[in-house]
């Protein structure tokens, strides 16, 4: 049985921004380790941490970690959209973004999904379901004006107009 917790996010985020690495030091880990079983300890009862056999206590997720999360999500639509022969890319400016609205410093990676859906695949299939995009179309999602646009990724194309919630 694995169980997670969230105890020791605020020390640890303390410690790390996105972009910048924990210490990796093995020192710096144990007194990280040892401040993070005292938040334990404040907050379980010794009978029910007698009762795990390990605590293994994570460094903050670095922001090349945070961008190659969201490639793993957007290879995922790619693999859905690959029987319409649509493809997606995102531009550096729209990876950036991404990570700006789903990356939380206390709550980590666990808004990315709902973002991407939010900004990305729910327009994107509106934008499908209308006709806006073609099959066979390599779509670039990019950011104006502080917005995800989609445009099929030939040069000069104008930006598809489309609904975002």
């Amino acid at each position: 049985l694995i169980m997670t917790s969230n105890l020791g996010t605020s020390l640890i985020g303390k410690r790390a921004s996105p972009g910048f690495l924990v210490e990796s030091d093995e020192s710096s880990y144990d007194r990280m380790k040892d401040k993070v079983m005292e938040e334990l300890k404040r907050a379980f009862r010794p009978e029910f941490i007698n009762r795990i056999d390990e605590t293994v206590v994570f460094h903050s997720l670095s922001m090349e970690h945070i961008k190659e999360i969201i490639r793993l999500m957007i290879h995922r639509i790619n693999k859905q959209l690959i029987e319409k022969g649509i493809e997606l890319v995102l531009t550096p400016s729209a990876e950036s973004t991404l990570v700006e609205k789903g990356y939380d410093q206390t709550y980590g990676a666990r808004q990315l999904r709902r973002t991407i859906q939010k900004h990305i695949e729910d327009p994107l299939a509106e934008a499908i379901v209308r006709g806006q995009i073609p099959e066979s179309a390599r779509i670039e999602v990019d950011v104006e004006g502080g917005n995800f646009v989609f445009r099929e990724a030939r040069p000069a194309e104008a930006p598809l107009e489309l609904a975002e919630h």
